[in-house]
């Protein structure tokens, strides 16, 4: 059913491999593989000074949400390792192992608690099937092509804060 009031399509943003929000700048590195699990490493600094002092935020040092273009395929990705588990550094690096339906273009949105506040740096990431266009190439984006998905790894893990 229709909700009621206007409606006004946006184009997505351009693909990008940096984002600032409030002084910060996050750097992105990797890119999305539909159907496979891809590493994906986001950097972040403040006022060109590497971030080593990231806070805990619902049990981790980040969560990554991806939504495709076109029907809102849904993903919410937890980083590689934990607070507190003896290997996973408080910044200013934070790793997702992420796996997208199929190809297309995605936005992504990482949550980062620093200071005391919680901050989202936002992305525009294209994923290329085989033989599409390469990631971040005009001609790459594409309809989605399976339904909406929701990874739900690590949900309701003790630590993971939405017990």
């Amino acid at each position: 059913m229709p909700a009621p009031g206007a409606f006004t399509p946006r184009q997505v943003p351009a693909p990008a491999r940096t984002a600032s929000v409030d002084g910060y700048t996050v750097a992105l590195d990797g890119d999305l593989r539909p159907g496979a699990t891809a590493k994906l490493t986001l950097t972040i600094s403040r006022d060109g000074v590497p971030v080593t002092d990231l806070q805990p935020y619902l049990g981790a040092y980040g969560h990554l949400v991806a939504l495709r273009s076109g029907d809102l395929a849904y993903l919410h990705v937890h980083p590689d390792g934990e607070p507190g588990d003896g290997r996973t550094q408080p910044g200013p690096q934070v790793t997702f192992h992420t796996e997208v339906p199929s190809a297309g273009t995605y936005r992504l949105f990482l949550d980062f608690q620093h200071a005391g506040t919680v901050r989202t740096a936002e992305f525009t990431l294209t994923a290329a099937g085989i033989g599409d266009p390469a990631p971040g190439s005009p001609a790459a984006p594409h309809e989605p092509t399976s339904p909406a998905t929701t990874t739900t790894d690590g949900h309701g893990d003790p630590g993971h804060g939405h017990d």
